[in-house]
């Protein structure tokens, strides 16, 4: 969805990006600990139905933190929930929970927001957050993550960040 009204917001400084981060890391925190849960939930019902041998390992996180595919398929899927978390907020309404309380939404420079695909490359090219120190050397208060996926992270006046929902504007 295109919306022109924003495609000329200034974009967000460094400061303001890092008050959003810090709100949304208790949010990816809460994420990762309910993935972990069901991802472990799910693991010690294949252990208990038998569909996975214990290997003569006494406790089921022994069995998961000393299996090499096991513990890589559980740190995959920790990372691909806390990943997703990310893309599905920025490309439904190019906000996550933390940029909404600092009036912040990310977008491309015409206005539109960005697809799931983008989105995942955005939370990749992140680099869990240090492409946001690009900002501090880039006069154009674009990150690692806006130049690499063309978009932008922009300031919304209150009356915008009121009217918006999570579909766009």
């Amino acid at each position: 969805m295109i919306t022109p009204e924003h495609a000329n917001a200034p974009r967000a400084s460094f400061m303001r990006r890092l008050g959003a981060a810090v709100y949304d890391l208790l949010l990816a925190v809460a994420v990762y600990m309910c993935s972990g849960a069901l991802g472990f939930g799910l693991f010690l019902l294949l252990t208990t139905s038998g569909m996975i041998s214990m290997a003569g390992h006494e406790h089921i996180s022994d069995l998961l933190n000393a299996t090499p595919i096991y513990h890589g398929l559980y740190q995959l899927w920790l990372v691909l929930c806390v990943g997703g978390f990310y893309a599905i907020f920025w490309s439904r309404g190019g906000q996550t929970l933390g940029m909404r309380a600092w009036r912040l939404k990310v977008q491309h420079p015409n206005g539109q927001n960005l697809s799931f695909i983008t989105a995942c490359a955005r939370v990749v090219w992140s680099l869990l957050g240090i492409g946001n120190l690009w900002i501090l050397i880039n006069p154009d208060k674009l990150a690692l993550q806006d130049s690499l996926t063309r978009s932008e992270v922009v300031v919304l006046s209150i009356e915008e960040n009121q009217m918006r929902n999570w579909h766009g504007a």
